[in-house]
């Protein structure tokens, strides 16, 4: 099946810039929102990131201010980060594991972490994805990967809790009132 063909090379081959390959000037709003358009694999418009996204990620401590009116390399990351993260973790969420990742290593290192991960679950999300499967088997191929975003949500979310108690992060996690 051609579409699925070309979803598993999506998935097989595209990443986004390696922290070396960010660009080292800074940019302006309008020059990040355009440049985070190429870093990830997106499919329609309803994840692309918005200038008023990034300017509440700023207002909810998940990134830091703009220098000046210019972001760069730092900004960058963790904004490709985020556009990975907020599809299956509330701002909350990604707060925690920003922060401690922060307290842990250097934003270039956690990158590389972040990087990382990444090219191992697209390898793997690719992996599973028989590009000859049939039109009759395509609704087990959906629940198969539907399945496995759920489980491993489940345990994301758990970790995640665990990561925030044993960091003194708890808070974070709490809607505020």
């Amino acid at each position: 099946m051609e579409e699925l063909t070309e979803l598993k090379q999506q998935l097989a081959q595209q990443r986004p810039d390696g922290w070396d390959k960010l660009p080292d000037i800074p940019l302006y709003m309008d020059q990040v929102v355009s440049y985070l358009s190429r870093q990830m694999i997106s499919i329609g418009d309803g994840d692309a990131l918005t200038s008023a996204m990034i300017n509440n990620y700023i207002k909810d401590g998940l990134l830091e201010r703009a220098n000046g009116k210019k972001y760069g390399q730092e900004h960058l990351a963790y904004l490709t980060a985020i556009t990975a993260l907020k599809q299956v973790m509330s701002v909350r969420e990604m707060k925690v594991l920003t922060t401690v990742g922060r307290e842990m290593r250097s934003p270039d290192r956690q990158y590389a972490y972040f990087c990382s991960y990444l090219d191992q679950a697209m390898a793997d999300a690719a992996a599973h994805i028989d590009e000859d499967t049939s039109d009759h088997d395509l609704p087990k191929l959906v629940l198969d990967l539907a399945m496995r975003s759920y489980a491993n949500g489940l345990a994301c979310h758990q970790a995640l809790a665990i990561l925030a108690q044993r960091t003194g992060h708890e808070d974070l996690l709490k809607k505020k009132k």
